[in-house]
């Protein structure tokens, strides 16, 4: 059985809410979404100021263990 697709916009909005939910994550954060073969993963980028915030190593950390769990229930769709 094959997994439900989401597009970008909705696996983001996704991973901003279970972010929001677990951490106080500073403003200023970018996320996309990388193809990858039959796969894709987060990808998060922010200027050097946001970077320097605390809580930005463990959103970004976050971020990964979200990807890798909502990439075993969701393809994505361009």
């Amino acid at each position: 059985m094959s997994k439900p697709a989401k597009t970008e916009a909705e696996l983001i909005a996704m991973a901003r809410a279970e972010l929001k939910a677990h951490l106080e994550c500073p403003e200023g954060i970018a996320i996309s979404v990388i193809p990858d073969g039959d796969s894709w993963e987060f990808r998060a980028e922010a200027d050097d100021a946001t970077i320097a915030k605390p809580g930005y190593p463990e959103c970004v950390a976050m971020l990964v263990q979200i990807g890798d769990h909502l990439c075993k229930q969701y393809n994505f769709k361009e």
